[in-house]
């Protein structure tokens, strides 16, 4: 068994993150390579990409998304919004119709309080309201309770969009561009000509395996708590999906704690992980690492706890300062006339060479959104300054 430090399993995350060195041009690649880039706020998925291309900006992503329409956003991993690169949108909403989401037959109708027809017609009906439209949840509710009745406007009104899910799993729904402060929803096969409904899916279980792989080559080493956690799966169908990759997977040690990876890459380990970056909040690299105390140690987290929806969710709630592959900072930005001013927080002491490094990000989140950027250092307060 291959024995490791966690200064190695950090230095081949980042590199595998495209945080040490970004890549040049496509923006679908790092969107691949990290699974899908977490959008529930969509300002920080955009960073979150543009932190992974080398000389993005925000209109760039925007662009992808609303123009070009190569990246995609949608109902994913753990129910919650995702951007993903659009020629995958079929292999990932198969994905999701693998258990757990999808355990048995018609068993998405019976959670919602639907029966087996009343779910088939609701799917219909959003086919159809869909069909070379793009609507906000209320126009949507609104053509699909006047298609199967009122019931389903009250099933649409919450802002969680749990009925809304399952039909984007299906490949009916996704994301469109946003009117105003209202998100819209179109047809993909509308939207960006992709066929990704049901019959021209992959097979579920295949996906989802593909997935887990994905998941070990930009993550690993995982447990298979980990895996759990990150895929929203119950502990014992992680274990059973990494077991299922047979000689696909190898186990490793890292200072004490087993954890699993490819097979292919067992032999592949940089050892410097030295790397500073100021990410967004609902970072992907944060989500998907694990033990949780690795990459965000105990004194950070009591920190994070302390300030704003720390308290509820964590240093994932906030933009943050990655050293070494460690959280060790958390920043906010404001605009204001016409600059980006950025306050930092930081948990450790930076050396000479990583300040200069602090320098150039900052540096960097100005030319992505466009505007000189400043730079100043003290304890955030989550007032508006």
């Amino acid at each position: 068994m291959n024995s490791l430090t966690w200064d190695q399993v950090h230095a081949r995350r980042l590199a595998r993150h495209h945080l040490v060195k970004p890549v040049s041009g496509d923006l679908r690649k790092p969107v691949r390579d990290v699974c899908g880039v977490q959008s529930q706020v969509a300002a920080a998925a955009e960073l979150a990409i543009g932190s992974r291309v080398k000389g993005a900006t925000q209109e760039q992503v925007r662009a992808e998304l609303y123009d070009r329409k190569r990246l995609v956003k949608t109902y994913s991993l753990r129910g919650t919004l995702h951007v993903h690169a659009a020629d995958e949108l079929a292999l990932w909403m198969a994905a999701m119709r693998w258990k757990p989401y999808w355990r048995a037959k018609d068993s998405w109708h019976a959670h919602h309080g639907l029966t087996a027809k009343q779910g088939e017609a609701f799917v219909d009906a959003v086919r159809e309201a869909l069909d070379g439209e793009c609507l906000t949840r209320e126009e949507l509710a609104g053509e699909v309770s006047g298609r199967v009745g009122a019931w389903a406007k009250d099933k649409l009104a919450s802002n969680w969009g749990e009925l809304l899910r399952p039909v984007a799993y299906l490949g009916v729904l996704c994301f469109g561009p946003v009117r105003g402060a209202k998100v819209t929803y179109v047809r993909p096969d509308r939207w960006a000509g992709l066929k990704t409904e049901v019959k021209d899916q992959p097979d579920p279980e295949e996906s989802a395996m593909e997935i887990v792989r994905r998941y070990l080559r930009a993550y690993g080493p995982a447990t298979h708590q980990d895996l759990a956690r990150w895929f929203a799966l119950r502990p014992p169908e992680a274990r059973e999906a990494l077991e299922s990759l047979g000689d696909e997977v190898a186990q490793v040690e890292v200072e004490g704690r087993k954890a699993y990876v490819l097979a292919a890459d067992e032999g592949r380990w940089p050892s410097d992980p030295s790397c500073l970056r100021l990410l967004p909040q609902y970072e992907a690299y944060v989500l998907g690492s694990g033990p949780k105390e690795v990459v965000v140690p105990k004194d950070t987290a009591a920190r994070v706890f302390q300030h704003g929806r720390g308290r509820y969710e964590g240093a994932v709630a906030h933009q943050i300062m990655l050293v070494d592959g460690v959280v060790s900072g958390m920043w906010e930005r404001r605009e204001k006339g016409g600059k980006v001013e950025i306050k930092l927080e930081s948990f450790v002491e930076l050396d000479s060479g990583q300040t200069g490094e602090l320098e150039r990000e900052v540096e960097r989140v100005g030319r992505f959104y466009g505007a000189e950027a400043t730079l100043s250092m003290g304890r955030l307060t989550g007032k508006k300054r």
